[in-house]
Order: C-alpha cells, then sequence, then structure tokens
C-alpha cells in the first residue's frame, strides 16, 4: 500500500514538472534563459566633491581594514602555536596527545583533559613550554585515577 502511494506521489510530481516545462516552451521562454534589467540610465554627480571627508573617510576604513588584518594575523599565530604543541604531542612517546586538548590565547597555552600519569602530565606542559612563542603554560590537566 505504501509503495503504490509512492508511485502514485511520483507520477504527480513528473506530471507538474511536465506541465510547467511545456508552459514554459508555449509562453516563449526556453530552459537557461534570464529576463534581465534593462541597464540603468547613467549618472553623474553635481557639485563638489569634499574631498577632505573623502580623506578622513578612507582613513577611517584603512584603519578598520588594518585593524582586521592584525586580529587575522593573531588569530593565525594562535592556531600556528596550538598545531605545533599538538603535533609535538602526537610525537611524543610518553604522551597521549587525544585526551589533551590545547587552547591557545595569544601567547598564553591552557591544557586540559585527562592523563594517565604525572610523569605524562609534566612532559605535556614541558612540551608546551618548550615551544617557541609561548610565553605562559595554564595547566588544567587531570590524572586520571586507576
Amino acid at each position: 500500500m505504501v509503495s503504490g502511494l509512492i508511485k502514485t506521489v511520483l507520477i504527480a510530481l513528473v506530471v507538474v514538472a511536465a506541465a510547467f516545462f511545456m508552459f514554459g516552451y508555449w509562453s516563449g521562454g526556453s530552459l537557461g534563459s534570464f529576463r534581465t534589467a534593462p541597464a540603468p540610465a547613467a549618472t553623474g554627480t553635481s557639485g563638489s566633491i569634499d574631498t577632505s571627508a573623502a580623506r578622513e573617510r578612507g582613513a577611517e576604513i584603512g584603519e578598520k581594514a588594518a585593524q582586521a588584518a592584525n586580529t587575522v594575523g593573531k588569530t593565525l599565530d594562535e592556531g600556528a602555536l596550538t598545531t605545533k604543541i599538538t603535533a609535538k604531542m602526537v610525537l611524543d612517546d610518553v604522551v597521549k596527545a587525544r585526551t589533551i586538548n590545547v587552547t591557545t590565547n595569544g601567547t598564553t597555552v591552557t591544557l586540559t583533559g585527562t592523563v594517565h600519569s604525572s610523569q605524562e602530565r609534566q612532559r605535556a606542559v614541558q612540551l608546551a613550554r618548550e615551544t617557541d612563542g609561548v610565553t605562559q603554560v595554564i595547566d588544567h590537566l587531570t590524572i586520571r585515577e586507576p
């Protein structure tokens, strides 16, 4: 019964699609053609341009662009530090990197997660501290009780 209902719905969809296609064909439209609006008339400026206001606005836009570039640069630097530390932990024999989360804010790195021993904890903190660009490591690692 359900398959019969599905077939009926599919046939109805095909009929509707065919009707739209035929309507477009008979009304002079074609598939893939789009009607475009006429081009607007050319406009000009009247009066004089306030160059000092334009310079001021340009300076504001330039400052905002510089701030955005600094933010992007900072984010990339933080991501690079996080990646370096994570890679060191993955390659280390003592540290189980998949249980440690590394986050970076500026040059401060925070380690969170669970480790299996105090030796693993010390090694993870040491790897983070030894990474170029890191000024502070915040240790929020917990040791899993056996």
